[in-house]
């Protein structure tokens, strides 16, 4: 072999060297690439994060707004619901699940009657059989000083014991009803209440219309709450990938 051959050719040469150029420029690419990704994905989460905390000031704003609301509302009903405390009573558990669905009528309402597809509003008292409170729409049943917002039955969205949706339905907005219902329309054998499963239950309530003010705001801040838990999640994703499994 002689030297000519050791010799590369200056075509030869020429490829080589784009070859290297271009390979120091894609590795520069690269590293360019994974840079802008990493601050992209900085600048993504600080938005994020910052929008959240935008949101959560907006809740907790609308939140005041409509617990103003919410104190006008007790300051109306707390007493008349209050009054009502004396229907609960203990009973005897075979006697009301052997009756099946019962409904007594407190006082009659004078607005929009109930029907199967309604939407409304109600402050409600639910006990057991041993006069145990286990929910009701003040603060706090033993020491009640105020009530908390009304319950909201919204239909084709919410979902309440089969007892209360039949219970109400008959009822005209303002009226007050006692629902007696049986442990097959309660929890049945889905979940312990009253000390163990297919325990029934009484309910005294009163189907409400808390105004315009009051809806609006609610709405509002329903609104913000579903953004609110976007964002939160959006920047949770462990808690995300949980909540999926």
């Amino acid at each position: 072999m002689d030297s000519k051959q050791l010799k590369t050719s200056w075509q030869t040469r020429l490829v080589i060297g784009i070859i290297a150029f271009l390979m120091l420029f894609s590795t520069v690419a690269v590293y360019a690439l994974i840079v802008l990704s990493g601050e992209k994905e900085k600048k993504g989460n600080t938005n994020v994060s910052e929008e959240l905390t935008k949101v959560e000031k907006e809740l907790s704003e609308k939140r005041n707004e409509l617990t103003a609301e919410v104190s006008k509302l007790s300051e109306k009903y707390y007493d008349e619901m209050k009054s009502y405390r004396s229907y609960v009573k203990s009973y005897n558990s075979q006697t009301v699940n052997n009756a099946g669905l019962k409904t007594t009528d407190i006082k009659e309402g004078d607005g929009e009657e109930i029907k199967e597809d309604s939407s409304y509003y109600s402050y409600y008292i639910g006990w057991c059989a041993d006069e145990s409170v286990f929910d009701s729409s003040f603060d706090d049943y033993a020491s009640a000083t105020t009530l908390v917002d009304p319950i909201a039955y919204t239909s084709g969205e919410t979902s309440f014991v089969a007892g209360w949706e039949e219970g109400v339905i008959g009822m005209k907005v303002g009226g007050v009803r006692e629902i007696d219902i049986p442990g097959e329309l309660a929890y049945g054998s889905e979940r312990e209440i009253c000390g163990g499963t297919n325990s029934p239950l009484k309910f005294v309530l009163k189907v409400i219309d808390p105004g315009e003010t009051y809806k609006k705001l609610l709405e509002e801040y329903n609104t913000i709450y579903q953004q609110y838990l976007v964002l939160y999640y959006s920047q949770n994703q462990d808690l995300l990938t949980t909540s999926e499994e």
